[in-house]
């Protein structure tokens, strides 16, 4: 059953960041629209209540569209004029029985969906080793059944997997009874070492355990009560063990990382970093021959896709401009990943979903980056890409963004620590209003910029407008630093506040470092946060 969590609190808050409720009046589901919860079965006398709050609270706020300069009318902007659209729009259609019908029909269908999308993912992590268990048949019969789905449907879905993978079913052994000592192999009653137990036996490595198949190690855990953000410190625990197992003797000698641009190289006469940078470091990566077993691409949608290689880098700032929320530091160590050269644009975005040019931010074009997108939504197109592609596409985790924007040279922006230009970004210049706007510098723009505009600002992986024009969503919620090194360091799976990075057209320049962090609902979305791909190296 496909639920509503926006919050509807009596009286509605007068200030829109204490709840996101007011975001939902375009949703494509009518429900959601007026902040019900499909799956109660609402009244026709709740329904017309929800609807008139919502429009109450909007009236409210017409004021604002004579104050074009107010950061809040900037936020609410497109809702001023549309609302009350879309939520009579909402109201009619779900006290019409017919209509309400239809929409909860499609609704079912979209659950069911997604329940048979959550439940090939446990799937494919079962069949890492090409053979079913009985044990974890019986698991997934359980998973499936929890997720609403009926005992037919679950077998086909295994027997269409196991053909289409080449994978069989384990033949059941019946060993004799045997008495354990003392010191027997019996299961532990701590959480964490049994969780341990089970990784320990998947026989995954860094390399090999993929995102799928760490979220159902999650969800594993959270059924033996581990919470979700200690399962993700297990899970990096193991793989740091297993990494240690499998890697092979290092060289006595300290190895050398190269990072070079693949893009424009920002010139040493205006203040860029040029050429390729050799940091010593002792986390050893053979470079070329990355860059030669995964070059780059070009999707379906003609998406730039670059190699990110493989590198070591310290996350986080200390002293300066660094907020608190970029501190302690530590050093991290990333393996290879592809990103998308430019942010998703308009034109990209509305090939998964049609309706949303009615959403683009006043006088762009198909080249700018798509914005009001959330990162709910932003998780759907690139689950929608996966499919239509057969790869692993997804939002960048956090420290896969820092260390694509910065390298490892530790340098404060992505073009080095040159400050102050306006050919570097598209930040708060002379064109905006702001009361932080820099009156001295202008990029040319007031609002968004098309993508590519600031070639020399980019990043060592020839990373374009990585920092301003528009903050980009990352894949991890958000949680303060903790500054223990880690490889391929992922943040928490789930909480309040999904992270963003970047800076935008409304930001200082200080805020285009490639340390500052943002954070925000889930649900949110406004007119600079968009977001670019990351795709899994096969």
């Amino acid at each position: 059953m496909v639920s509503c969590s926006v919050s509807f609190p009596i009286p509605l808050p007068d200030d829109p960041k204490k709840w996101d409720g007011w975001n939902r009046y375009k949703s494509s589901n009518l429900y959601e629209r007026l902040c019900l919860d499909h799956s109660t079965n609402p009244s026709n006398e709740l329904i017309e209540e929800h609807c008139r709050e919502l429009l109450r609270w909007w009236q409210k706020k017409l004021p604002l569209k004579n104050q074009p300069s107010n950061p809040l009318a900037q936020m609410l902007r497109s809702g001023l004029e549309e609302s009350s659209k879309f939520l009579t729009e909402a109201r009619m259609e779900l006290l019409d029985p017919s209509r309400r019908q239809e929409m909860d029909a499609e609704l079912e269908a979209e659950a069911h969906a997604l329940a048979v999308a959550e439940f090939q993912k446990f799937l494919s992590f079962a069949l890492t080793k090409k053979t079913l268990t009985l044990e974890d048949e019986s698991n997934l019969a359980q998973f499936g059944k929890d997720h609403g789905l009926d005992e037919t449907e679950i077998q086909k879905l295994i027997d269409a997997s196991l053909q289409d993978t080449g994978s069989v079913r384990a033949p059941v052994v019946v060993e004799a009874p045997k008495v354990e000592s003392a010191a027997g192999t019996a299961k532990s009653d701590d959480p964490n070492e049994e969780f341990m137990r089970m990784l320990r036996l998947s026989g995954l490595n860094s390399d090999d355990m993929t995102d799928d198949q760490r979220d159902a190690f999650v969800n594993m855990a959270e059924n033996l009560d581990i919470d979700p953000g200690d399962a993700e410190d297990l899970i990096d625990e193991y793989l740091d063990e297993a990494d240690e197992t499998t890697a092979p003797t290092a060289s006595a000698t300290p190895a050398v990382v190269v990072v070079g641009g693949t893009g424009a190289k920002a010139s040493p006469a205006k203040g860029g970093v040029s050429g390729d940078t050799v940091v010593a470091s002792s986390f050893s990566v053979d470079v070329a021959s990355e860059r030669a077993r995964f070059p780059k691409f070009q999707n379906s949608l003609g998406t730039q896709m670059l190699l990110v290689t493989s590198g070591e880098f310290e996350m986080g700032a200390e002293g300066g401009d660094a907020a608190p929320n970029e501190h302690p530091v530590a050093r991290m160590q990333v393996s290879r990943f592809y990103m998308a050269r430019h942010l998703v644009t308009n034109a990209e975005y509305e090939k998964f979903d049609p309706s949303h040019t009615r959403k683009r931010a006043r006088g762009t074009g198909p080249n700018h980056p798509v914005v009001y997108v959330s990162s709910l939504e932003a998780i759907k197109f690139c689950q929608w890409l996966s499919g239509k592609e057969r790869r692993r596409y997804r939002l960048p985790r956090e420290a896969e963004w820092e260390y694509a924007a910065k390298g490892t040279d530790g340098r404060k922006y992505p073009w080095g620590n040159y400050e102050g230009r306006g050919d570097l970004a598209n930040f708060a210049d002379r064109n905006t209003v702001f009361a932080w706007s820099n009156r001295e510098i202008d990029d040319g723009f007031a609002e968004s910029s098309p993508v590519g505009s600031f070639p020399i600002g980019v990043s060592p992986f020839g990373l374009e407008d990585i920092a301003g024009n528009v903050w980009e969503w990352c894949l991890d919620y958000y949680e303060a630093y903790r500054g223990v090194p880690k490889t391929n360091p992922r943040g928490p799976s789930n909480g309040t506040k999904r992270i963003y990075r970047g800076g935008s057209w409304k930001s200082r320049f200080s805020s285009l470092r490639t340390t500052a962090r943002g954070s925000n609902l889930p649900s949110y979305s406004c007119n600079d946060l968009g977001f670019r791909i990351v795709c899994e190296c096969e």
